[in-house]
């Protein structure tokens, strides 16, 4: 069936001998792995709070704050739009999307938890910067260092978290990376509620501020574990035989090391893994995992919201401080959906709720963009009535990209990628999410103000596009052993024409010949 694939549990090599149990150790390790999201998640929601606020505006982009005041009580697509302020918000995914290659030498050569620690620093020495910003070129520095960070985080806790969970639980701990995300994000707004109150230099406490995230992670980050997966890649079977059977909590994990030791034989053949990734029987996972999610993912229409939420409600008519508590109310939406996802997608499946939440987010986006044509831009205050059901719409837009493809869009590339890839389809996978998500940042306000509400029909469109996408070509990986994800693609209906039975097409690592 269109979509199918499903792999039963005959056909799966060991994963039935796996044994587990939920040890402390291991709980320690994910958290403190997991507070990387937290960096990301705080950047998300601090720029669009600091670019709306008055203070920061004046001494930075004196413009955009006489603009802002000329349309202060006034509906108006155009207020925000300024190449140099977007440029703010978007300069940080340019240079994560560039750091990230080098954070993939560091997570395969030298392990996750060292690419953790090199984004923590990094991440901490921009937020000094930016709170300290005399100037626009301190400001853009200072986003290029926190960029960095994130490039190196945000490549390495997907693995390290896919990595250390067992295959029945792998779903909800990935997802550790999202909520963690979520709740920066929300602490973010909360805090810019507060310091925009604080004149004139409240801005300044909402950049640094930063530097408590990044140093909770450095600090956690000394005492990580080491995955096994890494260890064993890095021929350190003693240790990564250790860390597993302490993150296990049994002595009983020969059937999980032995397919660890089988994942990294195949590994070290490889001499080329951004290569390798090219070979047909990676194709799946190049198009799926690197490309299509991550992209996707960006172009819901979510960073957006996200970036620019503050933004959006004032040039809808909102109040500085109602638009703030606006979009406190929307980052709540979004933990929310974090947590229902946690629960349930190792129950229910990576699909389904793609598909769901998929529907609701194309309904949504319609919705905004129909109640936009009808009321706005005409240059004067929403009706409050309006304004409430305009909050709500984008809230349930929230809510349900928080439970699919916020979190999905980091799980499900993070579980497909085979060992001897892995480090490398993850720094394509932040490559793209972060190419995307520095064009949604650096175009949407643009796109705002010339094709005004059209710009949520756009949104619309790519929704349907990607729901197809999802529903054709992924199958179902919940509960499958990282180290066997690849028998899906064998009986896929789609894949298995392409990839074979895994035997068909090989290539001689050394000549470049088939054999």
């Amino acid at each position: 069936m269109a979509g199918g694939g499903f792999v039963d549990g005959g056909t799966l090599k060991r994963a039935h001998q796996y044994e587990y149990k939920i040890t402390g150790y291991f709980i320690f390790a994910c958290i403190v792995a997991a507070l990387g999201g937290s960096l990301f998640g705080y950047d998300l929601g601090v720029s669009g709070g600091v670019t709306s606020m008055d203070d920061f505006l004046k001494d930075f982009f004196p413009k955009v704050y006489r603009r802002k005041q000329k349309h202060l009580n006034e509906t108006d697509y155009c207020k925000y739009d300024n190449q140099i302020l977007t440029l703010f918000t978007s300069s940080l995914y340019f240079a994560a999307l560039i750091s990230t290659f080098g954070a993939s030498h560091v997570t395969r050569n030298k392990g996750r938890r060292a690419s953790i620690i090199v984004g923590s620093i990094s991440f901490f020495l921009g937020a000094i910067l930016n709170a300290a910003a005399v100037n626009i070129s301190m400001l853009i520095i200072g986003r290029i260092l926190l960029g960095t960070g994130i490039g190196f985080g945000n490549q390495a806790v997907p693995l390290y978290l896919s990595e250390m969970a067992p295959a029945k639980i792998r779903g909800a701990v990935n997802q550790l990376f999202q909520l963690t995300t979520c709740l920066g994000i929300l602490i973010a707004n909360l805090i810019n509620y507060g310091t925009e109150k604080i004149h004139p230099w409240g801005w300044r406490l909402s950049l640094g501020l930063a530097t408590v995230p990044a140093s909770l992670m450095f600090i956690g980050g000394v005492f990580l574990p080491e995955t096994p997966n890494s260890l064993v890649e890095q021929g350190k079977l003693e240790e990564a035989r250790k860390v597993l059977e302490k993150v296990r909590g049994t002595t009983k994990v020969d059937a999980e090391f032995d397919d660890l030791i089988d994942a990294s034989n195949a590994a070290r053949a490889i001499q080329h893994p951004f290569k390798n990734l090219l070979r047909r029987k990676n194709r799946p996972q190049l198009i799926i995992g690197a490309i299509g999610i991550p992209a996707f993912q960006q172009l819901t229409g979510m960073n957006s919201i996200l970036f620019y939420a503050p933004v959006i409600f004032q040039s809808l008519g909102f109040g500085s401080g109602a638009s703030l508590y606006s979009s406190v109310i929307t980052s709540g939406a979004l933990v929310l959906g974090a947590l229902i996802s946690m629960s349930l997608v190792d129950k229910f499946g990576r699909r389904a709720f793609f598909l769901e939440a998929g529907t609701e987010m194309f309904c949504y986006m319609v919705a905004v963009a129909i109640t936009l044509a009808l009321k706005f831009g005409e240059g004067v205050t929403l009706p409050k009535g309006i304004g409430i059901f305009l909050v709500i719409v984008i809230c349930l837009f929230v809510l349900a990209y928080g439970r699919s493809w916020g979190p999905l869009g980091w799980l499900v590339p993070s579980e497909i990628f085979p060992l001897e890839t892995r480090s490398a389809g993850q720094s394509i996978v932040v490559c793209v999410n972060m190419l995307f998500t520095a064009l949604i940042a650096q175009c949407f306000l643009v796109s705002l103000c010339h094709l005004r509400y059209g710009i949520f029909l756009v949104f619309a469109g790519l929704i349907l596009i990607m729901s197809s996408f999802i529903f054709f070509l992924l199958p179902e990986t919940k509960q499958v052993p990282i180290e066997e994800v690849y028998l899906l693609w064998q009986n896929h209906w789609f894949w298995k024409r392409i990839v074979g039975n895994g035997d068909q097409i090989e290539l001689d690592e050394k000549t470049g010949s088939r054999v």
